[in-house]
């Protein structure tokens, strides 16, 4: 199942209107299941590596089917092995708040990454845009985040 871009063009539509209710610039980004860009945009005034960020994000949560936080025990649990996967694919594996799988009646979509907030600030828009559009939130935990015995 793909996602359409008009499902991408509602959600990078929501953020923006979401970051002017905060007050920032933010970028956003969208990919598919794949990791592939769908859409992303800068917002007047956002910051250079915004749209970069917000797009490793995106694939981050696309890719590993986890909300980028949730990769935040396996970075600190192996950080030599996380490095080296993180440098793998297309993009930067990002472990930080700010990025969402796009996971709809269990089938995994894509990714949406947000930047240009405060880590906490990026969070917040992504759970409030994908529940206004009607996204999973919901993920079981990462198995890397579990101490080994």
């Amino acid at each position: 199942m793909t996602l359409p871009f008009a499902d991408a063009r509602t959600l990078v539509d929501d953020a923006r209107a979401r970051g002017e209710q905060l007050g920032k610039a933010l970028s956003v980004a969208v990919v598919d299941y794949g990791g592939f860009v769908v859409l992303v945009e800068r917002m007047d005034g956002a910051r250079p590596m915004t749209p970069t960020i917000a797009l490793s994000k995106a694939y981050s949560a696309a890719v590993m089917q986890r909300p980028t936080y949730m990769l935040e025990g396996w970075r600190n649990s192996d950080p030599v092995f996380f490095t080296q996967v993180g440098r793998m694919g297309q993009h930067p594996i990002v472990a930080t708040k700010g990025g969402y799988t796009l996971k709809r009646d269990g089938v995994i979509l894509g990714g949406l990454g947000i930047s240009g907030g405060s880590p906490d600030e990026d969070q917040r828009v992504c759970q409030d845009v994908l529940q206004a559009a009607g996204f999973d939130l919901d993920f079981p935990e990462w198995a890397g985040a579990r101490k080994p015995n």
